[in-house]
């Protein structure tokens, strides 16, 4: 089965930086992945992702503060996070888009908390 598990949130001040890592397995290819977050009481929404061929694309407040990678040796994507702001406070989501057991499909991480005092 596909597994994705997710590290690195916490608590910072406003201005810190932290860098989330999510590590898949049971895939047998992996095309997108990128980072989703939900704050208390909004919808989820898209914070980066980035293709196979390593291609990012950020979500506007993200630019210029938040870099994606990922290491394809070992199925995992990683969100630097610099400059952050109180309202970056959410749960960070995993999400990829792979292969795994016969079908091409969407997966999710279980989400790690990260909050920024102010």
């Amino acid at each position: 089965q596909v597994q994705l598990v997710e590290s690195g949130g916490g608590l910072v001040q406003a201005g810190g930086s932290l860098r989330l890592s999510c590590a898949a397995s049971g895939t047998d290819s992996i095309a997108n992945m990128g980072w989703y977050r939900q704050a208390l009481g909004k919808q989820r929404e898209r914070v980066a992702d980035i293709s196979s061929a390593g291609s990012p694309n950020y979500e506007d407040s993200a630019k210029g503060r938040f870099t994606i990678s990922r290491d394809n040796a070992k199925n995992t994507v990683f969100l630097q996070m610099n400059s952050l702001k109180p309202e970056d406070t959410a749960v960070y989501y995993c999400k990829i888009i792979a292969f795994a057991a016969g079908y091409t499909g969407q997966y999710w991480g279980q989400g790690t908390q990260v909050t920024v005092s102010s």
